[in-house]
């Protein structure tokens, strides 16, 4: 029989699911020597945020099929040494779906009505009902950030209340969104039409401090803000600012960038409830996250593969050869697609041209996926649950293979289909490494790096020492330059691969330069 070792406490559920099929051992008296000592006699390790499964860990663990992570985060898990050593990671990323989504819409209700406040107010042996005049949130509009699982299933709540909604999210598909009854709007739309607005996106670099300044000035005067995500993907300081001003009319915040919250005057102000990170806190979603880490890290021991699979699946050595550099091309073309494309997407295509058309592309696709998705998603994405994340966004897409490739050996298309029409992005591999080719209709040639910038402008002499000058005087050293145009002296796009991010701030000077009409930022 199996022995599975869990060192924090699951619901019973989850434990006697585990239980009906292995030895299960629950010792949540261990320190680290103790752990590293007892591992080799177990065959699974289930955890929850305390256990650190470092990769001296993961080496003591020399029968360790598979870890468990009872929740969504695998932060202390080493993902990477896992996989090296075959040891499949799971973990339960949906289990706090319902539990999110219902604290998302109770502080609407709560913000809408002055609950919080009311309540201290009669605590404090006050009347005061005419002090606390509320308003009602049917026939409003509300905006999701993010159509995820959670933002989902908001949606789907905030619809029975007869709110009107609109969601922002680059991989959703029309489809998808317009089965749940929302309607797909860019970043702008929303923040401009909005009543009350939902962030649920997880903390990235890509997502920090998402809703700043220069946004909140662009909502209606009294919209309403809700965090129940992430702390940091709300700007604190720029919120009391606002709230202060009265261009907000009240927030309810669940997450802060620093927990314990420091910020006082956020936190006592008259028009903010606050809740202390109690998203995942219901029975139902402890006992959900047991039963799901249970259900995978049984089937991994069973030699199957679990719904939430976190690392990557074996690759056969004969198609090593070919497929290896064209899955982080894959993972960098998905990752520049998400960040440049801002219209709604319907689906897309990819296309194997060349040597790739003689392969199995499987592991393509997934690496495709995988970077479209990971600057979305609060988990990890891999190839193991790129798919199934895919799915749940309601993500279309259709694959084509050729054995033509223009001039190159192999070519890797990735093409987003808008209302507005199609945006390509190709490379291919030179040298075992990757290059970009094709950039949304402009032809350029470059390996990308960790930070890149791109500019849609009119191609006139100075532009370049504009770019670069405003670069310098922010300290970011440039590393390569590529510029794709059309015809001389008309649209072009440049490509500057940088050493270090571009700040928000050179964006937005970027942007009102008067011949460039656009300026995107990545971090790969």
């Amino acid at each position: 029989m199996d022995r599975i070792l869990v060192t924090e406490q699951i619901a019973e559920a989850g434990l006697a699911a585990l239980r009906e099929h292995a030895q299960v051992d629950l010792r949540t008296d261990l320190d680290q020597v103790a752990l590293l000592a007892l591992l080799p006699e177990y065959d699974a390790l289930i955890v929850r945020s305390a256990t650190k499964v470092t990769a001296e860990v993961l080496a003591a663990g020399t029968r360790l099929r598979v870890v468990g992570r009872a929740g969504t985060g695998v932060d202390n898990i080493d993902v990477t040494a896992a996989t090296a050593r075959g040891t499949l990671v799971v973990n339960a990323p949906a289990a706090n779906s319902v539990a999110a989504a219902e604290l998302a819409i109770s502080l609407i209700c709560a913000l809408s009505r002055h609950i919080a406040q009311a309540d201290a107010s009669m605590r404090a042996g006050k009347w005061e009902r005419a002090k606390f005049m509320g308003s009602q949130i049917t026939g409003k509009t509300l905006g999701l950030v993010g159509l995820g699982r959670i933002g989902a299933e908001v949606a789907r709540r905030a619809r029975g209340l007869e709110l009107q909604v609109l969601a922002y999210d680059p991989v959703v598909s029309t489809d998808r969104a317009a089965q749940i009854g929302v309607t797909l709007v860019s970043l702008d739309d929303l923040i401009a039409q909005s009543d009350i607005i939902s962030v649920h996106v997880p903390l990235l670099d890509s997502t920090r401090h998402l809703i700043n300044a220069e946004r909140l000035a662009q909502m209606k005067p009294g919209t309403f803000i809700i965090n129940a995500a992430r702390g940091g993907i709300v700007d604190e300081a720029a919120l009391l600012a606002a709230l202060e001003s009265g261009q907000i009319g009240g927030a309810a915040l669940d997450v802060f960038e620093v927990e314990p919250p420091t910020n006082s005057q956020l936190i006592g102000h008259p028009r903010v409830v606050t809740t202390p990170h109690l998203g995942a806190s219901t029975v139902e979603a402890q006992a959900t996250a047991g039963l799901d880490v249970a259900e995978g890290v049984l089937t991994a021991l069973a030699g199957g593969t679990p719904s939430y699979a976190v690392n990557a699946p074996f690759v056969p050595p004969e198609e090593w050869g070919v497929i290896a550099p064209y899955l982080k091309l894959g993972r960098q073309l998905g990752a520049i697609c998400t960040g440049m494309v801002r219209d709604p997407i319907q689906s897309y295509e990819f296309e194997y041209r060349g040597e790739l058309a003689g392969v199995a592309t499987a592991a393509v696709r997934l690496a495709v996926l995988q970077g479209l998705l990971s600057s979305l998603s609060e988990q990890r994405v891999t190839p193991v649950n790129a798919p199934l994340l895919a799915r749940e966004r309601g993500l279309k897409y259709s694959e084509f293979a050729t054995e033509e490739a223009e001039s190159y050996t192999g070519l890797l298309v990735v093409r987003a289909i808008t209302a507005e029409g199609s945006h390509d992005f190709a490379g291919t591999v030179i040298r075992d490494e990757p290059n970009v080719v094709e950039i949304d209709g402009y032809w350029v040639s470059f390996v990308p790096s960790s930070s890149l910038l791109f500019t849609y402008h009119t191609d006139r002499p100075g532009m370049i020492g504009t770019v670069g000058t405003l670069l310098g005087s922010a300290d970011v050293n440039i590393s390569g330059m590529f510029v794709g145009r059309l015809a001389p002296r008309e649209k072009a796009m440049m490509v500057l691969t940088l050493d270090d991010p571009v700040p928000s701030h050179v964006i937005e000077q970027l942007e009102q330069e008067p011949d460039i009409h656009r300026a995107v930022g990545l971090t790969l």
